[in-house]
This record gives C-alpha cells, sequence and structure tokens, in this order.
C-alpha cells in the first residue's frame, strides 16, 4: 500500500488548495462586473472549504484538530499559490520594485492570514459537525 492510499487527506489537501488557486486566477480574469465575480469567488471559495471540513470530519472521520489542520493547510496552499501567481504576474507586467517586494512579503504572509482562521472555524465547525451527528446517531 503506498503512502497517498494511507493518508487520503494528503490528496485531498493538494486539489483543493489547487482548486483555491483557480478560483482566484480565473475569477479575477473578468474585468466586467468585477463585485459580481468576486461575489462568486467567496461563494465557490466557502462551498469548496465547507465540503472539505464536512469530507474531512464526516467521512474521514479526523479529529477536529487534525480536520482543522488539514483544511488550513489546503487554504495556506491555495493562498501560497495565488502568491506566488502574483509575483509571477508582476515580474510580466514590471511593476515598481516596491510593489515586487511586498509581494515577496505575500509568499509568507497569505497563506498565514488565511490559514490560521481556517484552522480556528475549521475546528469549531468540525466540533459541531461531530457533536451534531453523534447525536443524530443516538436518537
Amino acid at each position: 500500500m503506498d503512502a497517498t492510499n494511507r493518508k487520503p487527506w494528503l490528496r485531498v489537501v493538494v486539489l483543493v488548495g489547487a482548486v483555491y488557486l483557480l478560483v482566484g486566477i480565473v475569477f479575477a480574469l473578468p474585468a466586467n462586473h468585477v463585485r459580481a465575480w468576486r461575489l462568486a469567488e467567496w461563494v465557490v471559495s466557502g462551498a469548496a472549504y465547507a465540503i472539505h471540513v464536512g469530507y474531512e470530519c464526516l467521512r474521514l472521520h479526523n479529529s477536529s484538530q487534525s480536520a482543522a489542520r488539514h483544511v488550513a493547510s489546503a487554504v495556506a496552499l491555495g493562498a501560497l499559490g495565488l502568491a506566488v501567481a502574483a509575483n509571477v504576474h508582476s515580474i510580466e507586467v514590471a511593476t515598481s520594485s516596491e510593489h515586487q517586494r511586498l509581494l515577496l512579503v505575500a509568499l509568507g504572509v497569505w497563506p498565514l492570514i488565511t490559514g490560521v482562521p481556517a484552522f480556528l472555524v475549521g475546528l469549531g465547525v468540525c466540533g459541531l459537525l461531530v457533536r451534531f451527528s453523534r447525536r443524530g446517531h443516538s436518537e
């Protein structure tokens, strides 16, 4: 049995992280109706987050802490991918050196400012999901 079969959450972290990256890039492309596209991006990302939390807690039966860590890892991976994409884009469009320095900082900051809240919310939501799913089974 290879390592990916023993750790199904790892493939899901990479897959969901890639979803966040693609959604962030694709939904930023349209120049018209920017607010609507940003709202759609939030909705799609929120749905991916909710599905991921449910999968980790209810399907894999991970502890709240493990599930939250996995969900936060996917969020942080997506944010890191977006920071890398922003850095590549800034080089392509020849932005100012100050802007490029800030984007280099984003490589560390974006995963943190998205991953930490994702962990905390995931911890709480998974705890509630587990509690309510047990309550439903005991009745």
